[in-house]
């Protein structure tokens, strides 16, 4: 059998990989990295996170929660790697980012029926392919991709965190807890007072940002907003956004400040922390100077600086159908963030379900028909949904997964509901 030939190693990429070659389906899986670093990109291991290392939250009452545990039921290879490496952040599922990529090269390096080929792919390959190129497909082949489907892309701008050290914090300004002390206290909250919050939203509004040609605020795909530019939608923005003090307690007064900054654990030992919500593109000596106001900030020390890259999607409700081929040539899969699915756990569950489509077709299996009831279906249908006229990149979300159909009280409820029906009908499902 001619191996599948998949572009790109990232997440969307890996997980397809591996659910081809666990179904005895040969794997030619290229990836340009080490040859060609990306702009966002700084390691060679496969899955590498390029924003926040948090895949959000894992409880059953978000929809992101139950994608996850779909994909854990499923064999997914990328929700095995998180769960082996995850870090403490209350209910959400984080990872040692290092950790992560490296075990999920090695899974698939290991495997018997994947080959590893590096170097950049300029041209869609004949055969079976998918292409899972990601939001920073290389300008040759996103030319080749534009050629063949004879559409126009769509864009956004995508935007990375700072990093800081945890030594170098001030924790008289700051404590641990989880907001409502839910789970534990894995974040490290650092308060301001309303006059530090004023001084500090005025300068972040007015510092200089990096150039980023053809950059607007309204090009900005809302899930992943550079802070200054959320700061710039009004003086209490951050406050109701990242930055609310919401059922975060400072110890030291017993009461709410009036505005808390969240740091995230970025590794297993906790040495490195990350600025939650704080996605920026503004100058590197700007970013110190701002984030050093944040009073638990003030000697910080950043490893990274946050950075703005380019991200590129097709207009996929025009383009691809329920199993994430191209209509017009159902040889050629999508999978990842190219698709217009947001988040690092649906690219994964578009990677998944474009493989299994493509492992049984090979075989001369029917396609599992993952319903819309599930998040799997549910992505999938809504990425492919003809009626959709402004496409644009979105979360997985209970508003596209159908109603129960009768009254459950309270929405924490009604949501644990939509997620007992989802897995009840994906256990009946032969995947």
């Amino acid at each position: 059998m001619e191996p599948v030939k998949i572009i790109g190693a990232g997440l969307a990429g890996s997980e397809a990989a591996w659910q081809l070659a666990q179904r005895g389906i040969p794997v030619e899986l290229h990836e340009m990295k080490p040859q060609k670093m990306p702009p966002a990109h700084h390691s060679p291991e496969f899955g590498e996170l390029v924003c926040s290392n948090s895949l959000r939250s894992d409880q059953l009452e978000n929809a992101v929660g139950l994608l996850k545990e779909e994909l854990r039921r499923c064999g997914s290879l990328i929700l095995a790697c998180a769960d082996e490496h995850r870090v403490e952040a209350g209910g959400a599922l984080a990872v040692d980012r290092h950790g992560f990529s490296r075990a999920i090269t090695e899974r698939v390096k290991g495997h018997p029926l994947i080959t590893v080929v590096e170097g950049e792919v300029t041209a869609i390959p004949e055969g079976n392919v998918i292409l899972a190129s990601g939001p920073l497909t290389s300008d040759a082949l996103a030319a080749a991709i534009q050629e063949k489907v004879h559409a126009d892309y769509l864009s956004f701008y995508d935007a990375a965190a700072p990093l800081v050290t945890f030594e170098s914090l001030d924790m008289d300004h700051a404590w641990f807890a989880s907001r409502y002390d839910k789970g534990t206290a894995d974040y490290v909250n650092c308060a301001l007072s309303e006059e530090e919050y004023a001084a500090f939203w005025q300068a972040l509004t007015t510092a200089q940002a990096a150039e980023v040609h053809g950059f607007e605020d309204q090009n900005v795909f809302e899930g992943c907003m550079p802070v200054e530019v959320m700061a710039r939608r009004g003086v209490d923005t951050l406050r109701y956004g990242p930055l609310k003090p919401k059922g975060l307690k400072d110890p030291k007064t017993e009461k709410e400040p009036y505005a808390v900054v969240q740091l995230r654990k970025d590794n297993a030992q906790g040495s490195i922390y990350n600025l939650v919500g704080f996605q920026t593109h503004l100058k590197w000596p700007e970013q110190k100077r701002v984030f050093s106001m944040i009073p638990a900030l003030r000697e910080a020390e950043f490893v990274r600086y946050g950075v703005m890259h380019r991200n590129t999607y097709l207009n996929s409700p025009k383009l691809l159908d329920r199993y994430y081929r191209l209509k017009a040539d159902p040889r050629i899969c999508f999978a990842g963030q190219i698709t217009g699915v947001e988040g690092y756990v649906e690219s994964t569950a578009s990677g998944f379900v474009a493989a299994v489509e493509l492992a049984n077709r090979l075989q001369g299996k029917p396609p599992v028909d993952f319903p819309q009831e599930t998040a799997l279906g549910a992505l999938a249908l809504y990425v492919s949904n003809e009626t959709v006229e402004q496409f644009q990149p979105m979360n997985v979300n209970f508003g596209i997964i159908p109603p129960l159909g009768y009254k459950v009280k309270g929405k924490r409820n009604k949501n644990a509901e939509l997620s007992r029906r989802a897995l009840e009908i994906l256990a009946g499902l032969e995947v």
